[in-house]
């Protein structure tokens, strides 16, 4: 077994991410270190991680090869020696099969936790908006960002109640929905687009109240 696989299996990013500083919450998603970060966009897997902001992926090596701006090879012995992992004590056997096997609830639970991050992130926006975006007074246009809030907030918190205190089955149907003809994926980007609108015009959402 060569260093790299030693590494890839005796490794996980979520492990790597953590000892090098980078916060991973207990849905799986934190502040991206390659781009200026404002709401955790990079989400962290055991195998893989993906940045729905700037794109960045890839797998460990990967992720501290382009964090501390090394080779693909130097980034694998970085890990090697801080996991100690050595080519001639590799992971056992039994250690290597449980890196690689990943449970059908495993995959279900990241699916559930990425789910419940994009919406909270939607709804921390809604909730925004409807304080942002209210009419001033009657005879004023309404703008299309309060109605939108007004329409999707209720919604948005109903799944999220369901993502947090529904049953199995409940929580499953919403994540079916969620995930169906890319629906999540297209949400992330035009929060991504959201966020990026919001930097460029200086207004930042934590500063409502």
């Amino acid at each position: 077994m060569n260093l790299f696989e030693i590494v890839k299996y005796g490794v996980s990013c979520r492990e790597a991410a953590e000892l090098y500083g980078v916060e991973v919450n207990h849905y799986g998603m934190a502040l991206c270190p390659f781009h200026n970060d404002r709401h955790p966009s990079l989400y962290v897997a055991d195998d893989h991680y993906y940045c729905f902001a700037c794109g960045e992926h890839g797998d460990v090596i990967d992720f501290v090869s382009k964090l501390f701006h090394l080779s693909l090879y130097d980034a694998a012995q970085k890990l090697a020696a801080d996991f100690h992992l050595t080519p001639d004590k590799p992971p056992s056997a039994a250690a290597l099969h449980a890196k690689r096997i990943r449970t059908e609830a495993q995959q279900l639970r990241e699916t559930e936790q990425l789910c419940f991050s994009v919406l909270s992130d939607y709804a921390h926006v809604l909730r925004d908006w409807k304080v942002q975006y209210a009419p001033q007074s009657p005879d004023k246009p309404v703008h299309a960002r309060f109605v939108g809030a007004c329409h999707e907030l209720d919604r948005t918190e109903y799944y999220l109640d369901i993502l947090c205190a529904g049953d199995s089955h409940e929580r499953a149907e919403v994540i079916q929905q969620q995930m169906a003809d890319e629906k999540l994926d297209r949400l992330r980007r035009r929060l991504e687009k959201i966020h990026k609108e919001e930097l460029e015009d200086g207004y930042d959402t934590a500063d409502v109240a």
